[in-house]
This record gives structure tokens, C-alpha cells and sequence, in this order.
């Protein structure tokens, strides 16, 4: 059963909250972190990518930047940038985005949750990105950027959730990309009491985004406990930063593909090839966005095409269904030649936030077709995590994304 526990968190101070809070570290490349931080010194961006304080000739990696990290951090801290919370709390983090509201609980979930899969994965991470947050967050003593978890809603919760929002919100403000942040405090003892009974109850939870983040501060707890042998299990690097949202309230949007070239084929030729395994519709030049799962919108030299998977290459299998497997087993790989996505360069992904006209925009420039894909749904990532299947690589894009620096947990504390 889940294990969830409150913490005393450092938090922005009210009048700071806006300026503070920054999208995830990995959501831009470094010329764009460079850019959002010399537009807003106080985003808390410059923490989680301190190479933004470094010339070209620092590497992003380099022990240097992990140094600055930590002392921007506390140096903010002591300048009355953040403040402590006096005891452990749950606090509420809502967000709202294009006329929709999702409210998740902050709090710290528990590495051995993660480790015995009560805590469920659904992708693989890797190495590189690993030992980036793992170093940031062991020179740093302090885990910055919240993993994205969700569980299956019940009423219980529901009616928790809804009495913590009758008090004032400590936050409550608007980010420039449009989204609504508000934060409640939940510091009464019996409302952290129930919590966490009801958590108790509830067999596992799932990670939406943030695998490299979570599996980053489970391993910086690892090396804690082998560094204090004598460790009970309470103390606070046994227990990672989480946002935990209930199913229901969750968009996850398309994570559409890019592809460099046809593999040698002409256009005429590559679209008499995918005959074989999907119907393909000419739309026109109208934006083809597909409207239900086994179909997919291609772009292809100015014209877009509706490709539909044909019966024979359906699945019922949790990853074998879905879309995004159906494109890469059928499409990518037999045709394109495309056989790692991981790590092939002609292919590139982007997210369904960019909308269907950043996939023309690519077509345009530097790829040659675009896919674009129906969203894998919330219940298809809980079939896979349930089956302790992987998905393929880019599956789910979930929007909007966490805000970092709202809620910062201290692996000091005991």
C-alpha cells in the first residue's frame, strides 16, 4: 500500500511565488535557459540549470555548475527568498490550464514504494540523465523539482481535497504560458491523518512524468543508507518530492514524430508502401488531426493524409495496441528504417502543445513528414505500468508541466 508522508517544506515567499516557479529543467535546451534566466533572474531555473551562470566553455555537467547550484540556492534561502515551514504539511497544488483544473497533493512518497513497484513505472530512463539530477540533488541536499504521480481518484480523497480549498490559497497567481497556480497548506493533524490513511489504502501509485527525476532521488537515497548504515528508514532522503493527482482530473496530449527523410523512397513510393498495413485518405492542406485511437495524421510534402491501422495489425496487448507502437512496428521501422527511436537521428518528437502547425513548421524546414498522433490515454499507462510493461519511448506528453522551486524537501532533515 502507498506510503506518503507530510514535510516542512521551503517555499517562496508570497510576494515571490510568480517570479520563483519555473518549468522543468528538462524542458529546455540550454540556449533556451539561458534566455528565460537573463529575462527573470529570480526563476528558480537558474538553480536547477546553473550552467545558465557559466560561458559556452563550462560544460552543462561540470562539478563547477553543481557548486553554483548549491550555493544560489541556500544563498536565495538566506536572503529571505524562501521560507520553512514550521512542521510537516500536505499542501494542495492546483493548476489550471484552458478551462480545466487538476489538483494534486505535495508530498513526499517513499523510495521503497518505488523500489518494490508499489510506485509503477512505465518507461525506461537513462544513464546520462540520471546522474545529472542525482548530482544536483546530493551537492544541493535537496530535491527541487516534484515527480508527477498519479493515482486512481475516490471519493475519500475528493472530499479531503475539496475541505482544504475553503481556506485562502497561499499562492495564487497566473504564469506567463497562461496557467493558473494556486497552493493551499494543509497543516491540521487530522486532515494529515486521513491522508495518509487513505493512501494506506490504495495499492499503487503511478509515475506520469518525471522518471528520470524520481529514479535520480531513489538513488541519492540509496547512497544515503549506504553512507549511514545505522538508518531507521524516517529520515527524509528515504523520501522523495511528489505531486499526487487522481486519474480523472489528467489530459495527457499527443506526442507527435518528425522524420528526416523517406529511406530512399519517393513520396509516391513511400505512400504505396504503408498501403499495406493502413488506409490512407488524402486530406488536403487542412490540419488532419486524428480523432480516434488506430489512426494517425500525416504530413507529407504540403498535404495531409489520414492513415488508418487496418484490423490485421490491431492488438489487444497493453503495449502492442498502442498507437505509438502500432507507428513505430508498421510504419517506422519496416519502412523507414527507423528501428531505435531512442537514439536514431532522424526522427525527433514533439509535443502536442506546439499544436499541429509546429508539425508543418518542421516539414518545412528540416524534416520531411510528420505524424501525428492520438493521445495515449490515461488508462492505457495503467494497463502497461499494471503488466510491468515499458511503453515506447515518448508516449505520453502530460500538460501543464509541475512548476519547480514551489516546494523544495530537504534530504537533511531527520
Amino acid at each position: 500500500m502507498a506510503q506518503i508522508r507530510p514535510f516542512a517544506a521551503y517555499r517562496p515567499v508570497p510576494d515571490m511565488a510568480d517570479r520563483i516557479a519555473a518549468l522543468p529543467y528538462d524542458v529546455y535546451n540550454r540556449q533556451e535557459a539561458e534566455q528565460a534566466v537573463k529575462d527573470n533572474p529570480d526563476s528558480f531555473l537558474a538553480i536547477d540549470r546553473a550552467e545558465t551562470g557559466f560561458g559556452p566553455e563550462v560544460d552543462t555537467y561540470a562539478p563547477e555548475v553543481y557548486r553554483r547550484a548549491d550555493r544560489l540556492l541556500h544563498e536565495r534561502i538566506a536572503a529571505g527568498q524562501f521560507l520553512r515551514e514550521e512542521k510537516p504539511c500536505f499542501y494542495l497544488y492546483q493548476q489550471i490550464f484552458q478551462g480545466r483544473r487538476q489538483t494534486g497533493i505535495a508530498a513526499c512518497a517513499s523510495i521503497d514504494d518505488y523500489l518494490d513497484n508499489t510506485i509503477k513505472k512505465h518507461e525506461n530512463t537513462r544513464e546520462d540523465k540520471e546522474l545529472d539530477r542525482i548530482r544536483h540533488v546530493d551537492v544541493c541536499n535537496m530535491q527541487t523539482g516534484p515527480i508527477f504521480l498519479a493515482y486512481r481518484a475516490n471519493n475519500a480523497l475528493r472530499e479531503i481535497v475539496a475541505q482544504a480549498q475553503e481556506q485562502e490559497p497561499v499562492y495564487d497567481f497566473v504564469s506567463e504560458d497562461g496557467v493558473g497556480h494556486r497552493v493551499w497548506v494543509i497543516g491540521d493533524e487530522d486532515a494529515i491523518r486521513r491522508i495518509q490513511e487513505e493512501f494506506a489504502r490504495i495499492p499503487a501509485l503511478y509515475i506520469a512524468d518525471g522518471h528520470h527525476r524520481c529514479a535520480s532521488a531513489v538513488k541519492v537515497g540509496l547512497m544515503r543508507r549506504e553512507a549511514h548504515p545505522d538508518y531507521t528508514g524516517q529520515e527524509e532522503f528515504n523520501f522523495f518530492l511528489s505531486v499526487l493527482f487522481p486519474d480523472e482530473e489528467l489530459h495527457i496530449m499527443d506526442y507527435n514524430r518528425v522524420v528526416r527523410d523517406l529511406n530512399g523512397y519517393t513520396a509516391v513510393e513511400f505512400l504505396e508502401k504503408i498501403g499495406s498495413n493502413f488506409r490512407v485518405e488524402d486530406r488536403g492542406t487542412s490540419p488532419c488531426r486524428p480523432e480516434k485511437k488506430g489512426t494517425f495524421g500525416m504530413f507529407l510534402e504540403g498535404r495531409w493524409y489520414l492513415l488508418t491501422a487496418k484490423d490485421a495489425i490491431l492488438s489487444e496487448d497493453a503495449v502492442e495496441g498502442l498507437d505509438v507502437s502500432l507507428l513505430q512496428k508498421y510504419l517506422l521501422e519496416p519502412v523507414l528504417g527507423i528501428g531505435d527511436p531512442r537514439t536514431d537521428r532522424r526522427i525527433d518528437f514533439v509535443g502536442g502543445i506546439r499544436g499541429l502547425e509546429e508539425l508543418e513548421r518542421r516539414v518545412r524546414t528540416d524534416m520531411k513528414a510528420a505524424f501525428a498522433m492520438y493521445p495515449t490515454s490515461i488508462e492505457e499507462l495503467f494497463r502497461v505500468a499494471d503488466a510491468g510493461r515499458l511503453m515506447p519511448p515518448k508516449s505520453t506528453w502530460f500538460e501543464p508541466k509541475l512548476r519547480s522551486g514551489l516546494f523544495l524537501h530537504d534530504i537533511r532533515q531527520s
